[in-house]
């Protein structure tokens, strides 16, 4: 029996198949195995402390961070500080935000004791790589990124910071001789960057850095609740548009019961033509572990105000255990005070000797 998905999707579905399994043939092709078969393997990926994460932040990246942290032996995760002050940021509130990253990673099932999470501020190692590695990329390199144009245009020209954060993305990898990057499809241009500063460097002054290649997450978007056709964010001026990780049950609850669907009562999977019951049949399979196929047949003879209590409760399975961690972990800042000194220090252990080389080569020393 066929499942029940328009005909006039079915186009549109096998190609979203299509472009899912391409995308975690890409994951699986980078993916470490075990370390002592893959020596020198070392995965590298930042977030910025931007507070709690939100379901689109948990599932498109943070769920696969989890699972990289058992694949491979040498990862690390940064939050990303140093980012963050290209944009204006009042100083308490950015303290709260790293602490609130912090707690949220560990209750996501990050563990220091399989990876190094630290903040990146408090390995000045960045900065020093940034500014080297500035001074081997032109400036139309970097106006030719997309992000720049987008954001000075927000920004009326935006600052040298905004300008050049490309290259301390750069050397956040590249001091760490990482060798895989996690990345969504906006950020493999920046990717890209990376890979032709660590060749110029390479060619100037002999090898040392690998260029980093892109693991390519298979997790679908997650799509504004009340704009199917954006992107779930946490800067959206509409509070039902975006569930965080710290939502209770209730507030989950009314954001899925509000989420913007059409007229047509029959759970089907059609983005193009039917995006906001699409979006939440994504959800219901990335928070499930079902295929979209799997959750489309067993929404079979529900109308879409029933399916959104079905998608409600599922949500809620999947966030309750993570927002009980944050609460507990918010109380305890000295612990994740602790938690990211060690793994700078860790860091640290790692940054030191490759920027000693770099500076070297340079002719610093």
């Amino acid at each position: 029996m066929a499942l029940p998905v328009r005909t006039n999707s079915v186009k549109g579905l096998l190609f979203s198949i299509q472009k899912y399994k391409v995308a975690k043939r890409l994951f699986c092709a980078g993916k470490c195995t075990d370390d002592k078969e893959t020596p020198g393997r070392r995965i590298f990926s930042g977030i910025q402390p931007t507070g709690v994460p939100h379901l689109g932040n948990y599932l498109g990246a943070l769920e696969n961070w989890v699972g990289l942290q058992d694949a491979c032996g040498s990862v690390l995760y940064s939050i990303v500080d140093l980012h963050a002050i290209t944009m204006p940021q009042d100083p308490a509130h950015l303290r709260r935000n790293i602490l609130d990253m912090t707690a949220s990673l560990l209750a996501c099932g990050i563990r220091p004791a399989h990876c190094i999470l630290f903040q990146q501020s408090q390995v000045s190692e960045h900065a020093e790589l940034s500014w080297i590695l500035g001074c081997l990329t032109s400036m139309p390199r970097l106006r030719h990124l997309p992000q720049w144009k987008m954001k000075s245009k927000q920004k009326n020209e935006g600052s040298v910071g905004l300008f050049t954060y490309p290259v301390l993305q750069a050397a956040d990898i590249l001091l760490y001789r990482s060798t895989h990057v996690p990345v969504g499809e906006d950020q493999v241009q920046h990717l890209e960057l990376a890979q032709d500063v660590a060749r110029i460097f390479n060619n100037r002054y002999r090898d040392l850095f690998p260029e980093p290649r892109a693991l390519l997450s298979a997790s679908r978007k997650i799509k504004s609740l009340r704009d199917p056709t954006s992107k779930m964010s946490k800067s959206d001026p509409q509070r039902l548009a975006t569930i965080h990780l710290t939502d209770t049950p209730d507030d989950i609850a009314l954001k899925v019961r509000k989420a913007v669907t059409d007229f047509t009562s029959e759970v089907t999977f059609d983005p193009e033509r039917r995006p906001g019951v699409s979006n939440l049949v994504a959800i219901h399979a990335a928070v499930s572990g079902q295929s979209v196929e799997e959750v489309v047949w067993g929404a079979r003879g529900l109308d879409t105000a029933r399916y959104k209590e079905v998608v409600a409760d599922a949500v809620n399975h999947k966030v309750a255990p993570i927002r009980e961690g944050i609460v507990r972990l918010r109380a305890e800042g000295g612990y994740l005070e602790t938690v990211l000194a060690e793994g700078a220090a860790r860091a640290r252990e790692l940054a030191v000797p490759i920027l000693a080389e770099v500076r070297k080569r340079v002719g610093f020393l």
